[in-house]
């Protein structure tokens, strides 16, 4: 599973425990995921369909430093399917975990359409590209 994006916990993001809001880290998970999902299917036209069960097993608290990972499972013929894991970055302690949440490819329309995509694809930027940019 790979760690891409890193929160820090402030205080607009605690509940009235004085840890991270639920609400707060579901909706950072989801546009993580969808990001995702966008760049494996090269569309921007992509929507949540289905999140399983949200089992959370920890919390964080005011100053804590979070990691959320992304792990795609399964491609459908419109769909992409993944899992997820939020943890502490410096304990490494799991705070969060979901099984499935399931993204579908529309077309312009809002029809789901057909991605062809059937396995993760990797975007490198080589060294060619990297000379060129400068």
């Amino acid at each position: 599973m790979n760690f891409y994006t890193r929160k820090w916990i402030k205080p607009e993001d605690l509940n009235p425990n004085g840890t991270l809001f639920g609400g707060t880290l579901l909706r950072w998970i989801d546009e993580e995921a969808v990001i995702y999902a966008i760049v494996q299917l090269g569309n921007p036209f992509v929507v949540t369909k289905y999140i399983s069960e949200i089992n959370f097993v920890s919390s964080a608290k005011q100053g804590d430093i979070i990691e959320l990972g992304i792990e795609a499972t399964a491609f459908g013929q419109t769909s992409l399917t993944m899992k997820c894991e939020v943890r502490n970055k410096i304990t490494r302690k799991t705070i969060l975990s979901i099984e499935k949440l399931v993204f579908v490819n529309l077309n312009e329309e809002g029809i789901p359409t057909p991605h062809g995509k059937k396995e993760i694809t990797y975007a490198y930027m080589g060294i060619e590209s990297i000379k060129k940019s400068e």
